[in-house]
């Protein structure tokens, strides 16, 4: 695999021949109990088994299938409940941002803004987070092919922010499906940046719930499994501690208690080939 730049995330290295980071957490806000409860359990397991990890959640989902799908708290209370969490926990942040008016804010609490995989060709979207000097993680398009992404790097580099990530999370594939391929990895990772796998997202089925997106979450952890084998630099999983009662992805988010015994697998293979 290509190297790529080392990327420093609060107390995390990503890239760079660093070891394997997580990005995890609650696809969404649903509460503060909630959300503060899963940071600490994150916090104490990041602890016990020495993960890199960066905590993330999203305080709005623009994207959801059905107008009657819950989005989240929103800015203003969404942003002060995760601000919380990195205050208490120690973890830097992840969130994710879909219109130019939510980065600044955003910006204040967060250590890496997401642009979400529908939004990856946003120009404006893309120039005002790479403005923010925070950290950028674009998740690449479910219609793009892998090398397209150097356009999405360009327009970041133009305002002077290499601190970028890039994210694998599958490729239309028919209705209703998606297909990785484990070749975009490499791809992406000649760019120069590091490469960041999403296993959770990467297994959803768009659409296959009529009014939400379902999944398969038991093919979460072969595809991890793959990713890290071909050279990632990160893997990113949404979890959750009852993920049947999660208001969004509830089909495709890792139950919490699978997620010591998946990270020692991983943190095993990329040992061996890193």
């Amino acid at each position: 695999m290509p190297k790529t730049a080392s990327i420093q995330i609060g107390s995390v290295r990503i890239g760079g021949g660093a070891p394997l980071a997580l990005i995890a957490g609650p696809c969404i806000v649903e509460s503060r109990r909630g959300c503060l409860n899963l940071a600490r359990r994150l916090a104490a397991l990041a602890k016990e088994e020495r993960i890199p990890l960066i905590f993330k959640a999203s305080f709005d989902k623009a994207n959801r299938s059905s107008i009657r799908s819950y989005r989240g708290p929103g800015a203003q209370e969404g942003l002060a409940i995760l601000a919380e969490a990195k205050a208490e926990t120690g973890l830097p942040l992840l969130t994710d941002v879909h219109s130019v008016d939510q980065v600044e804010a955003a910006a204040a609490v967060a250590d890496i803004l997401q642009i979400p995989a529908f939004l990856c060709r946003q120009t404006d979207l893309l120039l005002a987070c790479g403005a923010s000097g925070r950290a950028v993680n674009v998740k690449k398009g479910q219609f793009l092919a892998p090398d397209d992404m150097a356009n999405v790097v360009a327009k970041i580099e133009s305002t002077g922010n290499r601190r970028i990530l890039l994210t694998e999370r599958g490729s239309s594939f028919g209705y209703h499906n998606l297909v990785v391929d484990m070749r975009s990895l490499p791809t992406m990772r000649a760019l120069g940046y590091p490469v960041v796998f999403d296993a959770t997202h990467s297994v959803q089925k768009p659409g296959g719930g009529g009014t939400y997106t379902s999944g398969d979450a038991a093919m979460v952890p072969v595809l991890a499994r793959a990713a890290v084998a071909a050279g990632v630099d990160a893997v990113f999983m949404e979890t959750h501690v009852n993920p049947a009662k999660a208001l969004s992805d509830k089909d495709n988010a890792l139950a919490f208690n699978r997620l010591r015994g998946l990270w020692r697998t991983l943190r095993s293979l990329h040992g061996l080939v890193g």
